[in-house]
């Protein structure tokens, strides 16, 4: 016959704490406080310098106001925004005004930026890809609000605001593959 029985022991130690070993842990106390707000110093100053050099930093311009709004000057700005982009050089594109709306409220000033990918062999593109940039004036804003700008790609329903969205090339190459594998799927 097998039988389990508790047993619990009580041990107590006496310690004494002398002045001097106090004055230990308060040194090894401060050596880590310092230790720590060198540390932090260190890190704050590496992050600092990695968003400086970020290579995908979001950029803007000063965008008109309403009182200085023309088709033309809007078309320069969208222009001006697009060179704020890093694309690779051998992609052109050419930005048009397509249209005027007039909706009661606001003026609704559509530009299209079509962009292209010329080469040697072929210098006029089967393949393109659009940008639609709405410029939207408010008649109840001040002139001196500033205009209102929003963008889509095509076939894409995303829309973009500038200062908001990091471009990538990336983004017309695949619309141009995706029109040219639909071309090629279609029998002619």
């Amino acid at each position: 016959m097998c039988k389990t029985k508790t047993v619990r022991f009580r041990e107590s130690t006496d310690v004494y704490i002398s002045p001097s070993s106090q004055m230990m842990d308060t040194e090894d106390d401060s050596n880590v406080t310092e230790l720590a707000q060198d540390l932090v110093k260190r890190a704050i100053s590496a992050a600092i310098r990695t968003v400086k050099e970020d290579k995908y930093t979001v950029k803007n311009i000063n965008w008109i106001t309403h009182g200085e709004f023309t088709a033309e000057r809007g078309r320069r700005q969208i222009e001006e925004f697009i060179l704020t982009w890093k694309y690779q050089d051998h992609w052109v594109h050419y930005t048009q005004l397509i249209e005027m709306k007039d909706m009661g409220h606001s003026f609704y000033y559509i530009y299209s930026v079509r962009w292209r990918l010329p080469t040697a062999n072929t210098p006029m593109t089967l393949g393109s890809a659009s940008a639609y940039f709405t410029i939207k004036l408010n008649k109840s804003k001040p002139p001196d609000a500033q205009i209102d700008v929003s963008y889509v790609f095509e076939g894409q329903s995303l829309i973009h605001r500038p200062g908001m969205t990091y471009f990538r090339g990336k983004w017309l190459l695949d619309l141009i593959k995706a029109k040219h594998i639909l071309m090629e799927s279609i029998p002619f």
